[in-house]
């Protein structure tokens, strides 16, 4: 039985990003372990029910999905940039360590967000062979909002070389994302149930089936 790891940045970045794969890959007797770098804190101007709140859905969510288990650094949200790397890449290494994952997914490092690109940066670091043997994969998703909304001049560009196909697992993806409440909009809203169902369509469309998730492939191997 092999265990996967997600690193969300953000809670919902999992789901937007590749949640039908986890829910196909569970499917199949994979174990499924979300890692969630940032959180909502008054600090940051949020209220105390609205903290409440998110942290019910963190909840709702790691059951829709049957997560084997969730980490929670509770970095502030857009703030990993005023923290030392090495200390979250100590935090992450913890983790991988205890999780033993076979399988890692990422956010792309061209993302909008900074928080995405420092996560990135740190999680993968902690993917070497010679400190996590066990890690076989390592792949970065596409983040509504954060991938493909902003351009940047001589950026890398997320080109994907892996597909999964979720044709039968995204109404169940998009139920999970209707979780997030505030976090879902109206389309032209990139983060709406409408544009979900229209990027798998079209990713789908360059896989060859109804729906489909599109990766970025870093590293495979096999035995």
């Amino acid at each position: 039985m092999s265990d996967i790891l997600v690193v969300a940045p953000h809670p919902d970045d999992e789901t937007f990003g590749c949640g039908g794969t986890l829910l196909k890959a569970h499917e199949a007797g994979a174990r499924v372990h979300w890692l969630i770098l940032t959180e909502m804190t008054e600090a940051a101007g949020y209220s105390v029910e609205r903290i409440e709140t998110r942290d019910r859905e963190i909840a709702a969510v790691s059951e829709a999905f049957d997560f084997q288990s969730v980490h929670r650094l509770g970095y502030e949200t857009a703030a990993l940039d005023v923290v030392p790397v090495g200390e979250i890449v100590k935090k992450i290494s913890d983790i991988v360590a205890e999780v033993q994952p076979s399988d890692v997914y990422l956010p792309f490092p061209g993302d909008a967000h900074t928080d995405h690109k420092i996560s990135f940066d740190a999680a993968l670091s902690c993917t070497k062979w010679f400190r996590a043997p066990y890690v076989r994969r390592v792949l970065t998703y596409e983040t509504l909002s954060e991938t493909d909304i902003v351009r940047r001049p001589g950026a890398q560009e997320f080109v994907p070389n892996l597909y999964e196909n979720i044709t039968g697992w995204s109404e169940k993806k998009r139920s999970i994302i209707a979780l997030y409440g505030e976090e879902v909009g109206e389309a032209p809203f990139p983060r709406s149930l409408e544009v979900v169902n229209a990027k798998e369509k079209v990713r789908g469309a360059e896989a060859g089936c109804e729906a489909a998730e599109a990766f970025m492939l870093l590293k495979e191997v096999r035995p």
